[in-house]
């Protein structure tokens, strides 16, 4: 009777033993996140485990509540629009941690029609690439730059000519007789929508190597500042500009070739012969001569451009400027198809005055 009593007894403290052990391995770790801004409590931040998939959120007080598994020593704070936070816990029961904003794009400035504005501070849909996001490449005409680099920008190419130019359309075509090309604004000049006479591309008479960047207005409030010209989309076209400083020079050249991949599959002129001699007529036989040319030989050729520019900047008595110098020449694979371009630019930005 004893040795029963004795082993229930030594059975229900191993099994409490074993039980405050499996306890013992895990730690609980509260505290509370606010926002650095203004140190309000956060709401729906993500507390995690780090390794782990143990993860909790913030209420609405900001406050918190997580198990630790033994061996943990480290959680991670994290939130849309905030910069993430590693934390270590080690020897600790509670942290508290402020977030701060992650502006790096909602401060971004963009270019609109009436000035300059950060993007955060926007209602309408505005899209900005920089040159350092630019196609890379031989580059012709400037909205090659941007080609698939805006979500609901179409940039088809006109031909293989070169300066062809390319179908630019913002978010589709709006109308079915009128014009669907988007206005073109180049440092707050727009561009007639019916193009330069003389110029297949109006854009071409534009150096890619003088533009910094390209903004992308998408939506019905463009219209509100340009007018129906506006319905399709605005481009506005931020050309470089100098910085004070030092004179800097800048020379880039490039060089490239092109070759026709395959020619079209026609008839030899004996196989055409052969043919006329079988189903013409007396008159269409009779014309039949003994030449035989090759005429996609005679149009097609490898063709091979250049592309050289020249930019100086910096300030003269604390005016800023850049000048800049560029040609182009581009061959087509067509013996007829030529490109050149020759340009200049001088751009003075002197500050008549200054408000802070």
């Amino acid at each position: 009777m004893f040795s029963s009593k004795f082993m229930k007894a030594a059975g229900v403290l191993l099994l409490a033993l074993i039980t405050q052990i499996s306890f013992a391995q895990n730690r609980v770790v509260t505290g509370k996140v606010t926002d650095s801004k203004d140190g309000s409590a956060m709401q729906g931040v993500t507390v995690s485990v780090k390794g782990t998939k143990t993860a909790v959120t913030t209420g609405s007080d900001g406050l918190y509540k997580i198990t630790v598994p033994d061996g943990s020593n480290t959680l991670v704070f994290s939130s849309v629009g905030f910069t993430p936070q590693e934390i270590a816990i080690e020897g600790k029961a509670s942290a508290d941690v402020i977030l701060a904003a992650n502006n790096t794009q909602l401060g971004e400035v963009v270019v609109i029609g009436y000035g300059t504005a950060r993007k955060k501070d926007l209602t309408g849909s505005v899209t900005s690439v920089s040159a350092k996001d630019f196609q890379k490449g031989n580059i012709t005409t400037p909205e090659q730059l941007i080609a698939g680099k805006v979500a609901g920008v179409q940039i088809t190419s006109n031909g293989g000519a070169p300066g062809s130019g390319s179908t630019i359309r913002i978010r589709g075509g709006a109308s079915l007789n009128a014009s669907n090309n988007p206005l073109i604004v180049i440092d707050g000049v727009p561009v007639d929508n019916e193009g330069i006479s003389g110029a297949a591309n109006a854009l071409a008479l534009i150096n890619p190597n003088d533009i910094e960047s390209f903004n992308i207005l998408k939506d019905a409030s463009a219209t509100a500042i340009y007018g129906s010209r506006a319905s399709n989309g605005v481009i506005i076209i931020t050309t470089k500009k100098g910085k004070s400083g030092k004179p800097k020079f800048n020379f880039s050249t490039q060089y490239s070739l092109s070759t026709l991949p395959k020619q079209a599959d026609v008839l030899t002129p004996d196989e055409f012969r052969t043919y006329v001699n079988a189903h013409g007529t007396p008159a269409q036989i009779a014309l039949m001569g003994t030449a035989n040319t090759n005429w996609q030989d005679e149009i097609y050729s490898n063709a091979s451009s250049t592309d050289n520019n020249l930019s100086v900047s910096g300030s003269y008595k604390k005016i800023p400027y850049r000048v800049s110098l560029g040609f182009m020449s581009q061959d087509g694979i067509l013996n007829t198809g030529n490109l050149n371009r020759k340009s200049a630019s001088i751009n003075l930005s002197p500050k008549l005055l200054m408000i802070i």
